[in-house]
This record gives structure tokens, C-alpha cells and sequence, in this order.
């Protein structure tokens, strides 16, 4: 890993850090958690209070449409995944990563399938 990659990921680190002194879920309102690599994204519903995972989700395969589409498509799945479980609300975890791109559409489609935060 070059210098600047490491510089890269120490930031977000810090980051995420700083972010999750702040931020909990509980049972009433879990953690809705992004993490995004170079190729892939995933995104978890967690309550922290309880330390469990509630629901999971990710896009392993690579599709023409691109990365952009893959997140909304992640988003729409975990929102789905998470009012099949009677969930509505979560706190949104970006993950340390800046509230752009894939993170940004993962969260806007994740509002537009019906969850609040």
C-alpha cells in the first residue's frame, strides 16, 4: 500500500471515529452502517445497544450499469430488507466516507424506499 493510500485510509479511519462517538442505534432507531470498497458496497442495519447485526446486505457482482446504480441498489435492498423486519427509522452511518457518490445515492434510495432518517 503506497504512502498516499494509507494517508487515505487513516483519514477515513479518524473520520469514522469521531463519527461514531456520536452517533448510536438502539432498538427503536439502529444504525443503518455504509462501507465501500474500490469495487463493492455494503450497508448494515445494526443495534449497537444490543450488538447485533439486524439485516445485511451488499453487490458482489459488477453489472453494466455502474457503481452509481449498484449503490441504489443496495439501498433499495436494505431498506427492504429493513420494513420487512418493521423497521422505519435508522441513524444514518456514512462511515467516515464524504457524503458524495455511491454513499450519497446508496442513502437517497434507501429514503425513497420508504426509510426515514
Amino acid at each position: 500500500m503506497s504512502d498516499k493510500a494509507k494517508q487515505t485510509r487513516d483519514a477515513r479511519i479518524r473520520r469514522h471515529i469521531r463519527i461514531r462517538r456520536k452517533v448510536r442505534g438502539n432498538g427503536e432507531r439502529p444504525r443503518l452502517c455504509v462501507f465501500r470498497s474500490s469495487k463493492h458496497i455494503y450497508a448494515q442495519i445494526i443495534d449497537d445497544f444490543n450488538h447485533k447485526t439486524l439485516a445485511s446486505t451488499g453487490r458482489l457482482e459488477h453489472s453494466e450499469s455502474g457503481k452509481i446504480a449498484e449503490s441504489k441498489l443496495v439501498g433499495q435492498r436494505i431498506a427492504k430488507l429493513a420494513l420487512d423486519k418493521g423497521i422505519t427509522q435508522v441513524i444514518f452511518d456514512r462511515g467516515g466516507y464524504i457524503y458524495h457518490g455511491r454513499v450519497k445515492a446508496l442513502a437517497e434510495a434507501a429514503r425513497e424506499a420508504g426509510l426515514k432518517f
